[in-house]
């Protein structure tokens, strides 16, 4: 999975490049800075969606086990930094949230148990936002034949995700480390075998919580829906200005995408290319399409980057305490 994320990122990149110099490196930065600094609104209208879902992986917990609000924040914020910025295939960022809850004392069964129905549910969300995104496509009779496919896509997503409910319901850590234990019979793997199998019950506890379940969902897919003012935003402050619906469809339909290209890091070139295409079928040109999904990129450098920079503060200090440890430990004896 790591060498596909960097191709997909070398791929991205290529393609993302040349869709950029294809509508001119100079116009679109031309068209960029014109707006000024006034483009940095751009971010500040996506920010308060980290809150919600921030909200929604804390509803992801057992009510006696569960985080705090802002320990929830803090974690999320530097697991999308890495989903976001390295090449992690939008796993890596899930292992880094529930690891930076252990180190802040969050029982480790339940923080992995909770990251992987949390996944669950952002994927469940992309599937309701991105039907509504080919809902509206079809409203506006834009393009019939990419309503289609996209339905078909919309279709194979959905299966891909029933699959993984299922094998979460059989118990995917415990099946992990019972292979893991055949090919690598050591005391140590035996011993994951029972934590797994606990993980595993956690997972399913969760799942039977269905008020606290559907209330996630409902704050995930809220913040979807406020992402789109980014969108809107964007092509106002630019000087192109769309609809709300156009928005929704043009942000709905462009997630969903690079969602689906989860092996591209940040979606990097599927996004521009999204843009394109969906923003010619409202009258945008490419050059404007390609400046929108740029100007959206902004809060990966205002955003993201300081919540990778948090994440090597917290793996620093817990790296540190446990130094400072061995070395009472080894004074006392």
């Amino acid at each position: 999975m790591k060498i596909a994320s960097y191709i997909g990122l070398v791929i991205g990149l290529v393609i993302m490049t040349a869709l950029v110099v294809s509508e001119g490196v100079m116009d679109i930065a031309d068209l960029l800075t014109s707006t000024g600094w006034v483009l940095l609104l751009v971010p500040a209208i996506w920010f308060p969606t980290v809150l919600m879902n921030a909200r929604c992986w804390q509803l992801l917990f057992r009510a006696d086990r569960a985080p705090t609000f802002f320990q929830a924040f803090y974690a999320q914020w530097m697991g999308r930094a890495v989903n976001t910025l390295l090449p992690v295939a939008s796993i890596g960022g899930e292992v880094v949230k529930a690891r930076v809850l252990v180190l802040w004392g969050i029982d480790a069964k339940h923080a992995a148990a909770s990251a992987v129905v949390d996944k669950t549910v952002q994927v469940i969300t992309v599937i309701v936002w991105g039907v509504a995104g080919v809902s509206l496509l079809a409203m506006m009779a834009l393009d019939n034949q990419l309503v289609i496919s996209a339905l078909i896509g919309m279709a194979l997503l959905g299966a891909g995700v029933a699959g993984f409910l299922v094998v979460q319901r059989a118990g995917i850590f415990g099946i992990a480390a019972k292979s893991a234990h055949k090919v690598i019979k050591t005391d140590f793997v035996g011993g994951l075998v029972e934590k797994a199998d606990e993980v595993d019950r956690i997972v399913r506890e969760l799942y039977r919580n269905r008020v606290r379940l559907t209330a996630a969902v409902s704050w995930r897919l809220a913040a979807l829906i406020l992402q789109s003012g980014e969108v809107w935003l964007a092509a106002y402050l630019l000087g192109y200005p769309i609809s709300i619906v156009e928005a929704l469809m043009l942000k709905s339909l462009s997630s969903t995408l690079s969602d689906a290209a989860f092996v591209v890091p940040n979606s990097y070139g599927v996004q521009e290319g999204a843009f394109v295409l969906l923003g010619g079928l409202i009258g945008l040109s490419a050059e404007v399409s390609l400046a929108i999904s740029l100007a959206i990129r902004i809060r990966e450098l205002i955003i993201d980057v300081p919540g990778l920079v948090f994440w090597q503060h917290a793996e620093g200090r817990a790296i540190f305490r446990r130094r400072q440890d061995d070395q009472s430990n080894d004074t006392q004896a």
